[in-house]
């Protein structure tokens, strides 16, 4: 097809849910992604890319606000983005752009309050003539067509259903559970004929925008957000068979592996475990805990049905890319896959998700295409985030990225020149108020090293922790938090991270709800001993208050001191951490 001559470059991104990084042909013999293989041979695939959070609401909202779930608001499932946030939907509409979302959002709860309301929720949720007449701007994007199901959950209605019924499948709730349709159970198998699966209904409706703005000359930023392959494992026929069981590789546990792990990670390998003490009153359910044991064959079963689900999906995908080369926009148009967090089917003794650190579920696959800028047929092992995106989006436009954006523009690296990578990323997961915070940070372990192999994750006022060496053990098996000198480290790397993403506050971030500058300290007193830590200003100290009140001998590098140091600059994180705004409780589940 011959290009279509447009003046400015659009943005087309394509995103999966709960999708594990190693489930494209392109690495792993065992499913066929030909749609997206092919993709990846017109552009860059990133091995080892993050999320900022294991699930949904949070990294959706970082993706449109280029921010940290800590910074922009909606810290957990069952949270909102708050709306008062600007996303990069908002500029691409002031720059003349058309803005889209065809699929998910989940950036609101199921549950709607008075102080709280969200329109993803119940009963909004099946006013079908409310969603016919929707016509305002949601979060930046000026069209939007959702639905909030996976699979065939009792949460389906807005635009998917009445796509359904325009198009002649009026029984439509003899395809879903309970009480909003008919079926009682169906486990992998689902009866829904293929052309009113949601994966139709996204990439026609993606692609009647994609012609609609060809037609007009609009340039455009289009959200392809399919739901798949997010459990449960159900795919229509023939894709719920396309793959053998006893062909697939299952994942399994190792023993002994988690003899050192938190107690939260021990518990899921017992048959009945109590995970009472995290619950909490301003929470909701903790996902994934639960007993993680199963059989085998089973398992194996649910992961034929979640490659089928992948390998579905890629048909779609395939359509919408190809619908976009016969309009002759693909060399005008930047193209990126991705998934919003991963899955796990086995790994580490895991199902699904939950508070899980390892790169099962954090790690996400990630391809970016835009002919003649991103080279083609290329591996890029880069660190890689999807706080990122919003940022790296506006670069490649052309467009001003607003100060109060912390993620950073990877249009250097996307095109191949990465001298200037980043050195670490950072994953939240504050899943529930207090009880369950935990951060991880992947990189450097001391700012003179360039060897981004390392990953810690720190629990909020808890003693336990984990430390990986991703070199020498990829699978994560060994948990170095007893390492008491690399703990150290890591844990000054995290901190200077941590204050690297959020200083200095502009003047706009200081106007959004809850942000103050006294969440950025810098300094902690304990058992007369105080340390200061201020990466922007280079400097380190810790004094002994008791022998030396007047502060005249730093201390930062006496080893006599060591475990001083370590203990404070982990409480000073821990300090940090507990100032982040939390400006709504978890009002459901998801």
């Amino acid at each position: 097809m011959i290009a279509f001559a447009m003046s400015k470059l659009n943005i087309l991104l394509i995103t999966s849910d709960q999708q594990h990084w190693n489930t494209l042909g392109q690495f792993n013999p065992e499913i066929q992604t030909p749609a997206l293989d092919k993709l990846a041979a017109q552009g860059t695939t990133f091995t080892r890319a993050y999320c900022p959070n294991p699930t949904c609401t949070p990294t959706r909202a970082s993706m449109i606000t280029g921010k940290y779930p800590s910074q922009h608001g909606a810290y957990s499932l069952g949270t909102k983005l708050p709306e008062t946030e600007p996303t990069v939907g908002d500029l691409f509409r002031a720059a003349g752009y058309r803005t889209a979302l065809v699929g998910k959002a989940h950036f609101q709860p199921l549950h709607s309050t008075e102080e709280y309301p969200s329109l993803e929720a119940y009963p909004r949720l099946q006013d079908l003539k409310f969603w016919q007449d929707f016509d305002q701007p949601f979060y930046g994007f000026d069209h939007i067509e959702l639905a909030r199901n996976h699979t065939d959950e009792a949460h389906v209605g807005q635009h998917y259903a009445l796509w359904m019924e325009e198009n002649g499948l009026s029984n439509w709730r003899d395809y879903y559970l309970q009480p909003t349709g008919n079926v009682v159970a169906q486990r992998r198998k689902w009866l829904i004929p293929e052309r009113f699966h949601y994966n139709a209904w996204i990439a026609e409706r993606s692609n009647s925008l994609l012609s609609q703005y060809r037609d007009a000359g609009e340039a455009f930023f289009l959200w392809a957000s399919f739901f798949d392959p997010h459990p449960k494992y159900l795919a229509p026929e023939p894709w719920d068979t396309m793959y053998d069981p006893d062909d697939i590789t299952v994942p399994e546990l190792t023993p002994g592996e988690h003899d050192n792990s938190p107690p939260h990670l021990q518990l899921t390998q017992q048959p009945d475990p109590d995970f009472s003490a995290w619950q909490e009153p301003n929470g909701s359910g903790c996902h994934g805990f639960h007993s993680h044991l199963h059989e085998r064959d089973e398992l194996a079963k649910d992961i034929a049905c979640y490659y089928g689900m992948v390998s579905c999906m890629d048909k779609y995908i395939g359509q919408i890319l190809d619908h976009l080369d016969d309009l002759g926009l693909a060399e005008n148009t930047l193209v990126v896959f991705t998934s919003d967090h991963g899955h796990y089917f086995g790994q580490h003794g895991l199902i699904a998700k939950g508070a899980f650190h390892y790169d099962d579920g954090i790690r996400v696959p990630m391809i970016a295409r835009l002919p003649g800028r991103i080279p083609a047929n290329r591996i890029s092992h880069s660190l890689q985030t999807l706080v990122d995106y919003a940022p790296t989006f506006l670069d490649f436009c052309g467009l001003d990225i607003p100060e109060e954006m912390t993620g950073l523009s990877q249009q250097a690296v996307w095109g191949g020149d990465e001298s200037g990578a980043r050195e670490h990323v950072i994953v939240e997961n504050r899943h529930q108020p207090t009880t369950l915070h935990l951060k991880t940070y992947i990189g450097v372990a001391v700012s003179t090293r360039h060897d981004e192999r390392y990953k810690i994750t720190l629990y909020f006022n808890r003693e336990y922790g984990e430390i990986y060496d991703l070199t020498n053990d990829p699978g994560e098996l060994n948990n170095l938090w007893a390492d008491t000198r690399l703990r150290a480290e890591l844990t000054e790397a995290f901190l200077r991270a941590e204050m690297q993403k959020e200083e200095p506050l502009s003047e706009v971030s200081l106007s959004l709800p809850n942000k103050s500058a006294v969440m950025c300290l810098k300094s902690c007193n304990m058992r007369f001993k105080q340390i200061n830590f201020d990466p922007a200003e280079d400097r380190y100290e810790l004094f002994d208050l008791a022998a030396d009140p007047g502060c005249t001998c730093n201390l930062w590098n006496d080893p006599a001191y060591g475990e001083d140091r370590a203990e404070m600059t982990r409480a000073l994180l821990f300090s940090r951490w507990g100032l982040e705004p939390l400006w709504m409780p978890r009002v459901s589940g998801a």
